[in-house]
């Protein structure tokens, strides 16, 4: 497939509520359950139940408007951060946060997290936690040296990036580009943790086709080991079902630490 073809999603627009309806919703034709909802919610509450990852600031970085990844990193931290490229998925957020009409509905997620934990009865509780954690939300631009400028953030003990490498890097010098200004929001010994999709070239919202950069798990392992740091868990899970709305073959989830 001809990359030059495809959209860019930080260059051009893209639907964030529709992204969330296709992939990460409730809905009867959401097929994506298992991949991109099931296997990273088991793997942040696995990671993060070891309990060495948790201090002042978590900076998440991830696509579109999503938060079920959030879930378990609340009694962790003290304070989230999200960073997010397009005014849209800021409103999409901001609209969910604030409890408005037509707001996506997260539910289901919540629900996840609480069976995970053997709590279903802390799904409302979870869906109020979340709510209040994510009152700092700040646009940032990956093509600038300090991505949040004129912002200057405290430097974070994690960073959560979701999907969000793979969908902005033209090519994999763009990725080790755009991995190494992200990490430089970390504090010495701070913790990366990485969720993408492998060996995939494009998803589609409604009927336009956006670029993903297509990579493997050796790659990623050397972009976090060439930039000093060192590799504590991964895991990887074959795509469970078949869609033209994406055509990933894997999805990984890696918790590293940077060397102080």
């Amino acid at each position: 497939m001809d990359s030059n073809a495809l959209k860019n999603y930080h260059i051009h627009d893209c639907d964030s509520r529709q992204m969330l309806e296709h992939y990460f919703s409730c809905n009867q034709d959401m097929v994506f359950e298992e991949d991109l909802l099931k296997f990273p919610i088991q793997n942040f509450r696995k990671t993060f139940e070891l309990g060495h990852i948790k201090g002042d600031i978590l900076v998440d970085l991830s696509v579109g408007s999503i938060i079920h990844h959030l879930y378990s990193a609340l009694e962790f931290f003290k304070h989230i951060i999200v960073l997010k490229i397009k005014d849209r998925c800021m409103l999409e957020l901001k609209r969910w946060v604030d409890t408005r009409t037509g707001a996506f509905d997260w539910c289901h997620a919540a629900q996840l997290h609480a069976d995970i934990e053997g709590k279903s009865y802390e799904v409302q509780d979870k869906e109020g936690k979340v709510r209040s954690a994510l009152q700092h939300v700040v646009k940032f631009d990956p093509e600038k040296e300090n991505i949040t400028e004129p912002i200057d953030l405290p430097p974070a003990d994690c960073i959560i990036s979701a999907w969000l490498l793979e969908a902005i890097s033209k090519d994999k010098e763009d990725y080790v580009k755009y991995f190494r200004k992200f990490s430089k929001l970390l504090k010495p010994g701070g913790h990366f943790i990485f969720v993408g999709t492998l060996e995939g070239t494009y998803f589609k919202i409604h009927k336009e086709k956006f670029h993903v950069l297509t990579y493997d798990e050796e790659f990623v392992r050397g972009v976090l080991v060439g930039e000093g740091f060192t590799i504590d868990y991964c895991d990887v899970f074959r795509r469970t079902v078949i869609s033209d709305l994406v055509d990933f073959k894997y999805v990984i989830f890696i918790a590293a630490h940077k060397e102080k």
